[in-house]
């Protein structure tokens, strides 16, 4: 009976859903964090009359024929890059992207990393790192002797010396863009990698056109909803609970069935 194979699908399918909402869920609080969305396909269609196909030798045409679906897959786990909501940190480190772009990271492996996640500090070297130690690129290093950092809208990091009233600039922060930013791959620790189908990174100073401003100061929250994550995953629920009762009738039918008697 091919209900059981094609409410299994149901099934699993609607696992993964609830996989994918309770990520978005367990990450409501991680900084730079964007949502994901299942997202499904139907399967094949066996083909038991073919639409359009003679009925007669008249030449009567079936109008819609007869085609009995296979269930359902999953297409893609869709990354959902909307602004999440700046938060006041007053970490003159922190910075929060407002728009498009993200921050560049060098990763030990000598590869560069792309995060939306603004959350800084500096390491024994002044150098300015994430919460992982690793250095934010380009590279900016903060003098020891610094009593305050600025960080401007359009990136560029300056200091203010002790004794000395003319702020100091020290670096540059530069954004990346990318064509296609639902093909970045996360790799965890509020990071994502280049691909193929992301397109290759465009990088350019905060403000340029097609570019986000910085906000020092703050960090960008998750962009999680938390009463349409719980919405979604009611209606998972049900839609698996629906499924398993297809099961069950598919069951019970073939128990009908071998219980007959000639």
């Amino acid at each position: 009976m091919q209900a059981l194979r094609t409410a299994a699908t149901g099934m699993s399918a609607q696992q993964l859903n609830v996989e994918v909402i309770s990520n978005n869920i367990a990450n409501m609080n991680t900084v730079g964090f964007k949502r994901g969305r299942a997202e499904f396909q139907d399967l094949i269609y066996q083909t038991i009359e073919r639409a359009g196909s003679q009925s007669s030798g008249d030449g009567n045409v079936v109008p819609t024929g007869v085609q009995v679906g296979g269930g359902v897959k999953a297409g893609s786990v869709y990354r959902i890059h909307e602004q999440g909501t700046p938060t006041m940190t007053n970490n003159e480190f922190d910075v929060a992207i407002q728009g498009k772009g993200f921050l560049q990271i060098l990763l030990p492996s000598g590869e560069t990393a792309y995060t939306r996640a603004g959350n800084f500090s500096t390491n024994d070297q002044g150098q300015i790192v994430t919460e992982d130690g690793y250095t934010v690129q380009p590279g900016i290093t903060i003098p020891q002797n610094a009593v305050a950092t600025t960080i401007s809208k359009t990136g560029l990091v300056q200091v203010k010396m002790e004794g000395n009233p003319v702020p100091q600039t020290v670096g540059q922060l530069e954004l990346a863009n990318f064509m296609n930013e639902g093909g970045l791959e996360a790799i965890g620790d509020n990071m994502y990698m280049e691909t193929a189908a992301s397109g290759a990174a465009n990088i350019a100073a905060p403000g340029q056109p097609g570019f986000g401003t910085l906000l020092q100061n703050y960090t960008e929250a998750s962009n999680v909803d938390s009463v349409s994550e719980i919405t979604s995953l009611i209606v998972a629920q049900r839609a698996y609970e629906m499924n398993s009762k297809v099961i069950t009738t598919a069951d019970q039918m073939l128990q009908a069935t071998s219980n007959l008697r000639s």
